[in-house]
């Protein structure tokens, strides 16, 4: 997806937004001090950079400005103040989006993606079409096909083969689909993937346990493969 500079220095966050990032398919460089940020970014110049504001050797605003004065690299800014005139000082200086914490890591992942394809800096398209073992799965017409025949989906079950579909052999938990596909809180998790999933399993000429395209990881989540 995207090179990310990761400055935050409260580590249990910082270490979150890693794992979640990551797992979305970006690579992340994670620091803890503008300092560190400012030598990271002059030495392999990110895709963006999300930027605290309280950092314990530099305030995250002077940080903006010296990042700014460097390259025109993307920079979202994420903090706990929540005060207007400071967001818009802060836009004004040159940060391209401001989210107040606390925040998902799935807002924030839509966040970067608006920002790279707002500054024509997004790393990678997604695919329009993918085709494994006899499935196609057309994103631009919203259409599936196995085996050249059209799938009768609902929309929710077209999402769904598309998300894990555009990850093949990636492991997807369910937290990120809830997030993703659902675009819900993971907490209180429901059956809902279940049921979307077992209809999209018959339709797809398989189940859970002789599964062809979709398999199951006990305890994780789900993985997109080719039939073996």
């Amino acid at each position: 997806m995207a090179t990310v500079l990761l400055v935050e220095d409260d580590h249990v966050v910082r270490g979150a937004l890693l794992r979640s990032l990551t797992d979305r398919g970006h690579t992340v460089h994670a620091v803890g001090t503008a300092l560190e940020a400012l030598r990271r970014f002059a030495a392999e110049t990110p895709d963006l950079v999300v930027l605290d504001l309280g950092l314990p050797d530099l305030d995250g605003a002077d940080a903006l400005r010296m990042l700014r004065g460097i390259a025109d690299t993307p920079i979202i800014i994420a903090t706990a103040r929540d005060d207007e005139a400071e967001i818009v000082r802060l836009l004004k200086a040159g940060a391209d989006d401001y989210m107040i914490k606390p925040f998902t890591s799935a807002h924030l992942d839509a966040r970067m993606t608006s920002v790279l394809r707002r500054t024509g800096r997004a790393s990678r398209e997604e695919p329009t079409a993918i085709e494994v073992g006899g499935l196609r799965v057309d994103i631009g017409q919203r259409q599936a096909y196995l085996h050249g025949e059209p799938l009768t989906l609902t929309r929710k079950e077209f999402d769904l083969l598309a998300y894990l579909a555009a990850r093949p052999g990636r492991v997807v938990s369910r937290r990120e689909l809830l997030e993703e596909v659902w675009r819900q809180p993971s907490v209180g998790e429901d059956q809902t993937i279940d049921v979307h999933l077992y209809w999209l399993r018959r339709k797809l000429g398989e189940s859970a346990s002789a599964p062809k395209y979709l398999h199951t990881v006990r305890g994780v989540g789900f993985r997109f493969a080719a039939p073996g």
